[in-house]
């Protein structure tokens, strides 16, 4: 599915489209986006796509061809964007320091998505829960493979260079679960509210520092030499 589409894409490259054409696929992107997120895949339909994103049926297909095609280019949309924010990110630190640290690592991954995040983009917002989708269905795996993998290893090669005597599996383990908190504050900050039980709402902005702090701390303590040998 993947080939196919990449394969599409680079015809479409071969024509420059419009700037009509272009608006047309932002709106459809972000109709998808929405339904995908918030209804799931198999029931948000593609006339209910072309509904909420004013548009005929017929120009999903041509521009996106099938339902699997167009739920991969959502994904990919921001992928590719966040993918950039990140690896800059990550470059800007190397050039900075001369010796990296997990939490400066973790930072560069997380920061970019949460800074998107923070202002309440109902996008970046929706994004967050296509993320938890592709992570937890194994259907999706060449999705997450193509869009999420390659900036992911990227990461986890620095942390390796961290923590040389801890195991691969236990480094990606380690990361997927932070991956998971970072998700779980972006889709689910009202679950802090209520188990506090506090009136102050926990905002992203507010809540990224903890985010930080809770997830290089439990990472170095399960990376350190000590627990990998136990």
């Amino acid at each position: 599915m993947i080939k196919k589409i990449q394969v599409k894409k680079q015809r479409q490259r071969q024509r420059a489209p419009s700037k009509s054409s272009l608006e047309t696929q932002q709106k459809i992107l972000d109709a998808a986006e929405h339904l995908f997120a918030f209804s799931r895949y198999d029931a948000a339909s593609l006339r209910d796509i072309a509904k909420k994103a004013d548009v005929k049926l017929g120009l999903i297909n041509h521009h996106f061809g099938s339902k699997e095609e167009l739920f991969f280019r959502t994904v990919e949309r921001r992928a590719e964007e966040l993918a950039r924010l990140r690896l800059k990110a990550l470059a800007d630190l190397k050039a900075s320091q001369q010796m990296l640290d997990l939490e400066g690592v973790l930072k560069s991954y997380f920061y970019p998505y949460l800074e998107k995040a923070e202002d309440s983009n109902s996008g970046w917002l929706a994004y967050a829960r296509l993320v938890a989708i592709v992570s937890a269905e194994e259907r999706w795996s060449t999705v997450s493979q193509a869009c999420f993998d390659p900036t992911a290893k990227i990461f986890i090669t620095e942390i390796t260079k961290l923590y040389p005597e801890a195991s691969k599996q236990r480094i990606a383990g380690v990361f997927m679960f932070s991956i998971a908190s970072l998700i779980a504050l972006c889709t689910s900050a009202w679950r802090i509210d209520a188990m506090a039980s506090d009136t102050q709402t926990a905002s992203i902005g507010q809540m990224k520092p903890l985010l930080l702090h809770y997830a290089t701390s439990g990472m170095h303590s399960a990376l350190s030499a000590a627990h990998d040998n136990s």
